[in-house]
């Protein structure tokens, strides 16, 4: 930016002396100096216009470049925001804080005006693939030319009670105001008009009217308010989408009790249940009107995903479908509206609305119209929708279920459905077997993702060229000092059923990899390793060797000694004893090394696999839960299948509900290959019924 600066003074130099020169002239020759001045003053007004327009756009160009090269990075469960301005000091929702420069609120505050007034009509099913396709080519160019032309709401919209000075500190953001016709009205309270304001929205659905509630993270100061609200409104469910705090900035007051009860103004909130699964956590409340003991108490259920990560959009929509399922699950027919918020209430609660209504519309009229269904809830609250990249993610959502529907199980109809699979009369039905894995075959490699292991120092530690952890999850060991690229291993996290990054993926050790093997499980506190092939198969090398047949061995700077070795049904249990050796500190780590898989082919049936799961789980519930590492020869089939049915299984146990097919797509956007072959695939509903035959009341994992 300084060549310009310095070439806009050049030519302003350059431009007096012009002038200088040019008085003299026309005083020397007796010019008249009124002819000439003026055209002077036009070059230099032009000169000066040419350089202004230079500085703009090096600097525009600048910017863009640093926004491109963030687009693609990838971070755990989530893609970082591409705005810019989200990356600095955006609040989760896209919405800046009041920390921020009165600059950046300018920027982002300033509505959405498109310079050409464009319509985007709806969208038939069958089209979506293809226009997603073609709108996310070019770093998305197309979605956000779409969400631009977006009107930013209501335009004769009036918010003249959230202004209020009595109701401008209920407000988290001075710019995310409700709308005065569509706000949610409180009863007022000791004859103060000021005490029926909230910061909170009726937004209706596909069809249904004021369907949702959408809401600021309440602050401690406007709690009471909000359990008003709840109780008020008869909101049966609470949609929470946004973590207390993210990136050390407060999002949202914890408006709950942990344990016990705790009284809100007039209302009473007590803990009844609480379940915490990998993407999201469900808590139950009895709530009650503490003023008014004749009224009932209901039971209120919030559901909170704590999967979307802060500047971003979850890397998947397959959580935020399931989670929404679960939402209408658990949502009483009776109940008034589903409180939606976040932390501004516009940005990640817009985008599960919407989603929420284009699914009913794909069901009901066979099309999509996200454009005019953004548009006509921006009316009723603005904002809803904050960025071009939650905008996408509503199309990537609907085309994840417009493409693989509801494969979600009830327990009771495992058997219908496995008649279906394997129904070899009717070679043309689509429900077959092979269909639905193939379906798994689409999932994309993402190679651009795997340039870690690709190095050419890194190269000679993967055991399989095909297999290779993505960057955005792998395992990172520390780095030894003074040498580079020592912090790789062929091994991957992966998210179990209730926690992230609960196993450890990863290949068989190589000879000269053992090192860093037993480093990893030092590095990463992991008290279980779980073992599915053998040494050697069909005569070929699976895996080293990486622990002492007897006695105590050294792997660079920890020392492994065998303290057991049991054989039981179908696997054997091994006992060792790991030892830092520079401080002398030591862990014990329990070994599991399976029998039952043949050279060829999978197990002949489910029960070993049952209990090999069962001894692993008690071992983690006695040890801690630091990550299960679990290793094949490459680290994909025999590998994928058992975390596959280990998450599958707790589901099972706990929900009565399964979902292989999203599970092992789960798994293979975490690593590659996971379930490798249709016969393993088949494998985990075949344990599923193995499992249901012999523990029908899924009490052996209690």
């Amino acid at each position: 930016m300084m060549v310009p600066l310095l070439l806009c003074l050049g030519v302003t130099a350059v431009v007096a002396e012009n002038v200088t020169r040019n008085n003299t002239l026309e005083n020397g020759d007796g010019l008249k100096q009124e002819h000439i001045l003026p055209s002077v003053l036009v070059i230099f007004l032009l000169l000066m216009i040419i350089v202004l327009l230079a500085v703009y756009f090096l600097r525009f160009r600048n910017q863009r470049k640093a926004v491109v090269t963030t687009v693609d990075k990838k971070i755990p469960n989530g893609i970082l925001e591409e705005q810019e301005f989200i990356k600095v000091c955006g609040d989760s929702a896209g919405v800046l804080s009041t920390s921020c420069s009165q600059e950046q609120q300018t920027v982002v505050l300033l509505p959405r005006t498109p310079t050409v007034s464009k319509k985007y009509l709806p969208l038939p099913v069958g089209n979506v693939e293809e226009e997603f396709r073609i709108r996310s080519a070019d770093d998305g160019k197309l979605f956000r030319e779409e969400f631009n032309a977006l009107p930013s709401g209501f335009s004769q919209g009036t918010c003249e009670e959230a202004n209020k000075e009595e109701n401008k500190d209920k407000n988290r953001y001075p710019n995310i105001l409700p709308y005065d016709h569509s706000r949610v009205f409180l009863t007022q309270t000791d004859g103060n008009p000021c005490s029926d304001y909230v910061n909170a929205s009726y937004i209706d659905g596909y069809k249904e009217k004021n369907k949702f509630i959408a809401a600021q993270g309440p602050k401690q100061e406007t709690v009471n308010d909000f359990w008003r609200m709840i109780w008020e409104q008869k909101c049966g469910t609470i949609v929470m989408l946004t973590n207390l705090k993210e990136r050390k900035e407060d999002k949202c007051y914890q408006y709950w009790p942990e344990q016990g009860c705790w009284t809100y103004g007039n209302i009473r909130v007590a803990v009844e249940d609480f379940t915490v699964l990998v993407d999201y956590t469900i808590r139950k409340f009895c709530v009650q009107n503490a003023s008014d003991s004749s009224k009932t108490p209901r039971l209120v259920t919030q559901l909170h995903f704590t999967s979307w990560p802060d500047f971003g959009v979850p890397f998947s929509p397959i959580g935020m479908l399931k989670f929404l399922k679960k939402v209408r699950t658990v949502n009483p027919s009776f109940a008034g509206p589903i409180a939606v918020h976040c932390s501004a209430g516009v940005g990640r609660t817009g985008t599960f609305i919407v989603i929420d209504a284009m699914m009913d519309m794909m069901h009901a009229e066979q099309v999509v119209d996200v454009f005019g269904f953004v548009t006509r809830i921006r009316d009723q609250r603005s904002q809803l929708v904050q960025t071009d990249m939650q905008y996408a993610f509503i199309y990537q959502a609907l085309l994840e279920y417009y493409l693989y529907g509801d494969t979600e199980l009830d327990i009771s109809s495992l058997e219908g459905h496995l008649q279906k699979l394997h129904n070899t009369e009717a070679p043309c039905d689509k429900i077959g077997l092979e269909e639905e894995f193939k379906k798994l075959t689409n999932v994309r490699i993402m190679k651009e993702n795997m340039r870690t292991g690709n190095l050419p120092a890194n190269m000679k530690k993967n055991r399989v060229l095909q297999i290779i952890p993505y960057d955005f999850n792998r395992v990172i060991l520390s780095m030894k000092r003074g040498q580079e690229y020592t912090d790789y291993i062929n091994a991957s996290f992966i998210d179990g059923y209730r926690q992230k990054d609960y196993f450890i993926a990863t290949q068989g050790p190589l000879e000269h990899t053992v090192d860093d093997f037993w480093r990893m499980v030092w590095e990463w506190k992991s008290h279980s390793i779980v073992m599915l092939t053998e040494l050697q198969e069909r005569e070929q090398d699976k895996c080293y060797q990486y622990w002492p047949a007897e006695g105590c061995v050294t792997y660079g700077d920890y020392a492994v000694e065998i303290k057991g070795d049991t054989l039981c049904d179908t696997f054997s249990l091994r006992d060792f004893v790991l030892t830092y050796t520079p401080d002398k500190q030591t862990r014990l780590v329990r070994h599991f090394h399976f029998h039952g898989w043949p050279e060829i082919g999978i197990p002949a049936e489910g029960k070993g696999m049952i209990d090999i799961i069962a001894a692993v789980q008690k071992q983690q519930q006695q040890s801690g839960n630091h990550p299960i590492i679990v290793h094949c020869s490459a680290g994909a089939g025999r590998t994928g299948t058992f975390i596959a049915l280990s998450n599958i299984l707790e589901r099972v146990k706990a929900e009565g509900l399964l979902d292989v097919f999203q599970t092992v797509k789960s798994l293979r956007m975490q690593r590659p290959h996971m379930v490798q072959t249709v016969e393993q695939y088949d494998f985990c509903y075949k344990v599923v019924q193995d499992f249901v035959d012999i523990f029908s009341d899924y009490a052996n994992f209690k």
